[in-house]
């Protein structure tokens, strides 16, 4: 049998929530030619002369609110979805799979994880981007990072790659259980289903991430059996004047209890850990938003994170691309 490598990313995390930290990691994610595909000798002036000057600070306000004794959630949930991953994975698959987490952007790195690897002499690699709605921005710029690291290997394992699982069925049952758990404790209310946006020029030129959101929403609220007038979809997280795909999370939050809409519960599928952009701007200033605009209950509806349900949700997709190694 050969070693098999399974690589868990996710988009990373600043070091910590501080000014510098955030501004180091900002200046990695926001030089991405994938997420900003502005020309350089356009975008780095903006970026270096207004945003890293300004942006740090405000943003390293919000990590603090959210961030905890073990340090970034979004880290460490990672961190403990990996570990959980490999000892279902040896349980369930072979004694010797290894799980390791590389971020995108920040530590721990992608060539940091990819070099784990090579040094366990790991004969089949497969890549996992823990998003389930594949996006040039994310997926398509993680799989870039690893090309980038292994174009130097004189000796290359067998590479596989996971585009994406928006319509998953073990992914799908997961996320509809999630929300049933939450609304046997809680109550049914009107569900918004809120996934990080991208730019509309994006999708314009072929990028299929919001139609692979639609999917997952749709399947969900068939899965749950929702009517139309039960459940909407948003987009959140956007940046700068230009265009982003929509409804925008905000305008909607803010339009609800205007529409009849005042008992409010909130999920994001596409974020498979908590992170600053749920606990911070869902389940904080989102709340606040409603509510300030007439609304009567707001609930978040936490992330798979580390739960059963996704470990062995991971699980079953790993096993479906790692058939013939096995």
């Amino acid at each position: 049998m050969k070693k098999i490598g399974v690589l868990l990313t996710n988009i990373g995390t600043p070091d910590a929530p501080t000014k510098k930290a955030v501004k180091r990691y900002l200046k990695e994610f926001l030089s991405d030619r994938r997420v900003i595909e502005l020309p350089k000798i356009l975008w780095q002036p903006i970026l270096r002369l207004f945003i890293l000057t300004t942006r740090p600070s405000s943003s390293a306000a919000l990590y603090k609110k959210i961030w905890r004794t073990n340090g970034s959630p979004l880290l460490a949930y990672t961190r403990e979805a990996a570990q959980l991953l490999e000892k279902s994975l040896r349980k369930k698959l072979a004694d010797d799979i290894v799980v390791s987490v590389g971020m995108r952007y920040g530590n721990p790195s992608i060539p940091a994880a990819l070099q784990e690897f090579r040094d366990n002499d790991i004969e089949h690699l497969l890549i996992l981007p823990l998003f389930p709605q594949y996006s040039g921005a994310s997926t398509a710029s993680t799989f870039d990072a690893v090309n980038a690291t292994i174009k130097k290997w004189r000796h290359l394992p067998a590479i596989r790659t996971i585009n994406d699982y928006a319509a998953d069925e073990n992914y799908i049952q997961a996320i509809a259980q999630s929300i049933k758990n939450h609304q046997t404790a809680k109550g049914k209310k009107h569900l918004l289903f809120s996934f990080h946006s991208t730019p509309q020029r994006y999708v314009d030129n072929g990028d299929p991430y919001k139609k692979l959101c639609e999917t997952t929403a749709k399947l969900v609220a068939a899965t749950l059996e929702l009517t139309p007038k039960e459940w909407s979809l948003s987009f959140q997280s956007r940046l700068g004047p230009t265009k982003w795909i929509t409804p925008y999370t905000d305008k909607v939050l803010a339009a609800m209890p205007h529409q009849g809409i005042q008992d409010l519960q909130v999920v994001c599928p596409g974020f498979a850990v908590d992170c600053l952009e749920t606990l911070e701007e869902i389940a904080l200033r989102g709340k606040e938003q409603f509510l300030n605009s007439g609304g009567k209950t707001f609930e978040y509806i936490p992330a798979l994170n580390c739960s059963h349900a996704h470990i062995n949700m991971l699980s079953e997709i790993v096993g479906q691309h790692t058939q013939g190694w096995i």
